[in-house]
C-alpha cells in the first residue's frame, strides 16, 4: 500500500508515530515542526573589486530587478561600504551578503575576512569583470584555509561578446570561441597564482538565463548538504529544466506531511464550509511561487528576457498555474475523494489511527493526490516557460543549443 502512495515503510512508521496522539493540535505542532526544521539560515558572501557587478549579481541570484525595493543598490562607483544582507523576497532564511570591495591598496585578504566575519558565511562568491588578479587568489587561499568553499565569477561577458561582434570581421571568432578563451584565461591566471582546480563561471547579470548561471545554480545545490541545500534549491529563480525537476523532487518528499497538516487543520476548523480548501490553497500558492509561476515572478522574468508577460503566461496551461481558485480546488477534491475511496480504506489498514483522526483517511488521500498532481503540472508549466525564454536568449547571442543546459 505504501508504494501506491510513493511513501516508504520508514515514512509510514513516521506517520504512525506522529499521529499517535489524542490531541489534534499536538499532532499538527509535531508535523509543522518536521517541516520548519528545514528553515535553517543560509549565508552567502559576495565579494570582489569595485565595479565588478557584485550587487547586480546578488539581484540576479535572488531573481529581482535592480529597481525593486528588495534589490541591492547598484551603481558605477562602489556603493558597498560595509557588509549588507539581502534576503530572498519569499525565503527570508536565504541571505546574500554584499561585502565591501577588494583590490584597493590597503586591502589584505586575512584582515578583510576577519573584518567581514569569515566564519558566519556558508560559502563565498568572488566576482570580477576582468581577469582574476593575485589578490583574488590570495583571498581564495584564506577562505580555503578556513575550510569554506568559494566560486569564481567572471561577470559582464555580454560586454565581451559585443566587443567581439564589432571586430569579428578581423578575427573571425564565434561567441562560443570567445567564451572559451575567457574561461581558459581566467583559469590559467588562477593556476599561476597557485589556486588548484579553479572553478570559473562566466556570467552576465543582465542575462542570467544565458551562459553559466544555470550551471552555477546546479553546482551550488550539489555541493550543499541537508536543510541548507533544501533552502537554497527552493529559493532559486528558474533558469533550467534541471533546476525545476530538482525542486519538484524536493517538494514531493514533503507531500505526505503537507497532506496530514491540511487534513488535521480541517478537523480543527470544525464544520466550516470546505474546511480543507483554504489550507490547500496556501500550499498551492507556495508551489506557484517556488516554480516562479505567480504574476510577480513572471513579470520579473519578462523584464529580464524582454519576452512579454503575456507570452510567458501563455505557457502556463495547468489549472494549478493558470486559474487557481477555491472552487477549482473543491471540484478536484470531490473528484479525487470519489476516485480514491478504495485507497483510503486500504490506507486505514496501514495507518489505523487515520480512521479516527482524519475522517477515515479520505481527506488525507484526496489532499495527497491533489498536491502530487499539482507538483507535476506546475513543474511542466515551469519547464515550458523557461524553454520559451531560453531559446530567444540563446538566439540573441548566437550560442550553442540551450538544451545543453536544460
Amino acid at each position: 500500500m505504501a508504494s501506491e502512495f510513493g511513501i516508504s515503510k520508514e515514512e509510514v512508521n513516521e506517520i504512525n508515530s506522529v499521529l499517535h496522539s489524542n490531541v489534534v493540535t499536538d499532532v499538527v505542532a509535531q508535523v509543522e515542526d518536521m517541516l520548519t526544521q528545514r528553515s535553517v539560515t543560509l549565508n552567502i558572501a559576495v565579494t570582489g573589486e569595485s565595479g565588478a557587478g557584485k550587487s547586480s549579481f546578488i539581484n540576479a541570484f535572488l531573481g529581482v530587478s535592480d529597481d525593486e525595493p528588495e534589490a541591492a543598490q547598484t551603481g558605477i562607483t562602489e556603493t558597498t561600504q560595509k557588509a549588507s544582507a539581502y534576503s530572498h523576497p519569499t525565503a527570508s532564511n536565504v541571505l546574500l551578503w554584499d561585502l565591501p570591495g577588494t583590490g584597493t591598496p590597503s586591502f589584505h585578504p586575512r584582515t578583510y575576512l576577519e573584518d567581514v566575519g569569515l566564519l558566519k558565511y556558508d560559502f563565498f562568491i568572488i566576482v570580477t569583470s576582468d581577469r582574476f588578479q593575485e589578490y583574488h587568489s590570495a583571498l581564495a587561499k584564506y577562505i580555503m584555509q578556513a575550510q569554506k568553499k568559494f566560486y569564481f565569477i567572471r561577470n559582464k561577458v555580454d560586454r565581451d561578446l559585443e566587443a567581439n561582434a564589432r571586430r569579428r570581421s578581423q578575427r573571425g571568432l564565434s561567441n562560443d570561441e570567445v567564451l572559451n578563451l575567457l574561461r581558459v584565461d581566467c583559469e590559467n591566471n588562477l593556476r599561476n597564482d597557485q589556486v588548484k582546480q579553479p572553478r570559473v563561471f562566466l556570467l552576465s547579470c543582465f542575462h542570467p538565463q544565458c551562459f553559466d548561471f544555470p550551471v552555477l545554480q546546479m553546482t551550488l545545490i550539489e555541493e550543499l548538504e541537508g536543510h541548507k541545500r533544501h533552502a537554497l534549491l527552493l529559493s532559486l529563480p528558474n533558469l533550467s529544466a534541471s533546476l525545476i525537476q530538482s525542486k519538484r523532487q524536493a517538494l514531493a518528499q514533503d507531500v505526505w506531511k503537507k497532506a496530514i497538516l491540511v487534513s488535521l487543520s480541517s478537523v480543527m476548523r470544525g464544520a466550516t464550509p470546505n474546511p480543507i480548501v483554504p489550507e490547500l490553497m496556501k500550499t498551492l500558492k507556495y508551489y506557484q511561487q517556488t516554480f516562479c509561476l505567480d504574476a510577480i515572478s513572471l513579470h520579473r522574468l519578462a523584464n529580464i528576457t524582454g519576452i512579454s508577460f503575456e507570452k510567458l503566461q501563455s505557457e502556463v496551461t495547468s489549472i494549478f498555474g493558470q486559474g487557481l481558485s477555491a472552487q477549482a480546488v473543491e471540484d478536484l477534491l470531490i473528484h479525487l475523494t470519489t476516485q480514491h475511496q478504495l485507497l483510503a480504506n486500504k490506507l486505514e489498514n496501514q495507518i489505523p489511527i487515520l480512521g479516527s483522526v482524519i475522517a477515515g483517511g479520505i481527506s488525507f488521500v484526496a489532499s495527497y493526490f491533489l498536491l502530487k498532481f499539482a507538483l507535476k503540472d506546475l513543474s511542466e508549466d515551469g519547464e515550458r516557460v523557461i524553454q520559451k525564454s531560453l531559446f530567444d536568449s540563446f538566439k540573441h547571442f548566437s550560442l550553442n543549443d540551450p538544451n545543453e543546459v536544460l
